[in-house]
């Protein structure tokens, strides 16, 4: 039987682990364990790698490196620029890489009551230790429900006027290609954590998140295929992301508002 991410009991198992990392990939994940001890020293709590690099999907030239920094305090400014350096410098010197992402958090800020089933889920789930002890340690384990759904992309609504924003302020091919990707992969996670409850499991394969989407809302399936599929290969056409904010984006924070909810308010930004 298949059991879509999940043990014997319904609860996520981790996915992704520095033994899944491709051979190719191995000085990459070496390079950021070192740079980032370097980097942050004792200000470090704990690092994680997460995205397809820890899950061994990587491709070679096209995937970026995904990495979570846990510090001892709430990040400074300064902490900020270091993490800057660090993803270019790593993005700069390893040519199978296509950029680096940088999340930063502190640990009281992951184990807190209001990340439990964002933040806390993210990193106990879908993030792979490599730095430090592993914080998921002290957290619960977490089922595929509608809580669940609601906590991680119930903010969609949120967002969209922010990347209008950003999208009216682009001009160059390459920001259409950046936006067009990260729109497109927060589309279709959205589309999948939308039916995640119902189809009862969980995948980061982008790709099947559209198709399992796909099975519960037909009339959006093409939409949903053709998002993963500039998520894993962004376009320069400024159409493309403009679609995003003016009818798929719009159509799904509607939905996802009146299936789940919406998302705790924090105290801090949303997302990207």
């Amino acid at each position: 039987m298949e059991h879509r991410g999940l043990d014997a009991y319904g609860y996520f198992e981790r996915e992704g682990s520095l033994g899944q990392v491709q051979d190719g990939f191995r000085e990459v994940v070496a390079a950021a364990r070192e740079r980032t001890a370097e980097a942050y020293g004792r200000r470090l709590h704990s690092a994680y790698l997460y995205g397809s690099v820890p899950r061994g999907t990587a491709l070679p030239g096209c995937s970026d490196l995904d990495l979570l920094l846990v510090l001892h305090r709430a990040p400074t400014d300064e902490d900020h620029d270091t993490a800057e350096v660090l993803a270019r410098g790593i993005d700069e010197d390893f040519e199978q890489i296509d950029g680096v992402g940088v999340l930063l958090h502190d640990k009281d800020t992951v184990l807190s009551e209001e990340e439990r089933f964002d933040l806390g889920w993210f990193l106990a789930c879908l993030c792979t230790p490599l730095l430090g002890a592993d914080l998921a340690e002290h957290l619960p384990r977490y089922r595929p429900d509608s809580l669940l759904a609601r906590e991680t992309n119930g903010d969609l609504a949120t967002l969209l006027p922010t990347w209008r924003t950003r999208l009216r302020e682009a001009v160059a091919p390459q920001e259409y290609r950046r936006l067009s990707r990260l729109f497109a992969r927060r589309l279709v996670r959205t589309g999948f954590t939308l039916v995640m409850p119902r189809w009862g499991g969980w995948t980061s394969d982008l790709t099947e998140s559209a198709e399992v989407f796909g099975a519960y809302y037909p009339e959006r399936a093409a939409q949903m295929r053709a998002a993963a599929a500039v998520a894993l290969d962004p376009v320069e056409d400024p159409a493309v992301p403009r679609g995003y904010v003016e009818d798929l984006g719009p159509w799904l924070a509607d939905e996802y508002t009146a299936r789940h909810g919406t998302k705790t308010r924090r105290g801090h930004p949303a997302g990207p």
